[in-house]
């Protein structure tokens, strides 16, 4: 008994660390996918996106930039209106050095979703819109 207590501790304890509230998030809202200032967003569950996004996701943060292009542009088409897929085109056309088309890209972010302060507060939206 005494083992059986010790061990369902050590899974709750274990588990717990995965089901914590992450403090780099905003509530409910858009959510970023990783920590650095340029990381790419998550698409919301029920995006149409969400698919293409996430795979686009994963060859961004390996620094697959044609790659992941290939999938957010699935994304666009998936989800014409979704903020987090032209966010993240425009990161991607940034990485990629095509800095005009990045600039239209976050204009459009930002003009789909003006208030998601994890888009309009983006350091690098801002020096490609000069806000």
């Amino acid at each position: 008994m005494k083992q059986a207590c010790l061990f369902l501790g050590l899974v709750l304890f274990t588990t717990s660390g995965f089901m914590g509230c992450d403090s780099s998030q905003t509530g409910g809202g858009t959510k970023k996918a990783g920590t650095a200032p340029d990381a790419p967003l998550s698409a919301p569950a029920s995006s149409a996106a969400r698919m293409a996004n996430d795979e686009g996701v994963g060859h961004y943060q390996q620094g697959h930039w044609d790659v992941a292009m290939e999938h957010f542009q699935k994304a666009v088409k998936a989800d014409p209106n979704s903020a987090v897929v032209h966010y993240n085109v425009a990161l991607t056309l940034d990485k990629m050095g095509k800095h005009e088309d990045a600039t239209k890209s976050f204009k459009k972010a930002l003009e789909l979703a003006p208030t998601d302060p994890v888009i309009k507060d983006s350091e690098i939206l801002k020096k490609h819109v000069a806000m």
